[in-house]
């Protein structure tokens, strides 16, 4: 009995680790960015290139550095452009989706503080697959000075 036991255990482990180290390989993270502000700005953008392994959508984010954090869309609608919070942002498998000034973007509000360029951005990451299960990817984002996109942005995964 207490061998069926432990070897019950070690499976269920086994597979739970499977399971999170396949979940976990799935999407590249590149020329990772967080536009800088000015002192008592309440918001700023992220902006990345996401290349999924599968297709996923990407859901949800956070960072220690804002109260809030959601997904947005810049969209012209009737020779306006404007801006909208959107369920997610779906990334098809193999396919780069550039999250960018203008478009698709991680939007940081309720700012803790000022974002000055240089600094160390950490944005964790939320995506969904099709089975609707959840995980997580941590990357760190350089910020660009005040008004400046970075020439050559540095890659913002983390290993």
């Amino acid at each position: 009995m207490k061998k069926e036991l432990h070897q019950s255990i070690a499976g269920v482990v086994l597979a739970l680790s499977v399971g999170a180290l396949h979940a976990q390989a799935g999407v590249k993270v590149e020329d990772a960015w967080v536009r800088g502000t000015v002192p008592r700005q309440q918001a700023t953008g992220a902006f990345m290139r996401l290349t999924p392994e599968k297709s996923l959508r990407l859901v949800a984010a956070s960072s220690p550095m804002a109260g809030m954090v959601e997904i947005h869309e810049m969209a012209l609608e009737n020779d306006v452009m404007r801006m909208r919070q959107v369920p997610g942002v779906d990334l098809a498998a193999g396919r780069t989706t550039e999250l960018k000034p203008g478009g698709y973007h991680v939007m940081l509000m309720m700012l803790k503080g000022q974002i000055k360029g240089g600094d160390a951005v950490p944005i964790t990451l939320v995506f969904e697959d099709d089975a609707k299960r959840r995980f997580t990817q941590d990357i760190v984002a350089p910020a660009a000075a005040l008004g400046a996109m970075p020439s050559k942005p540095a890659a913002g995964h983390k290993p």
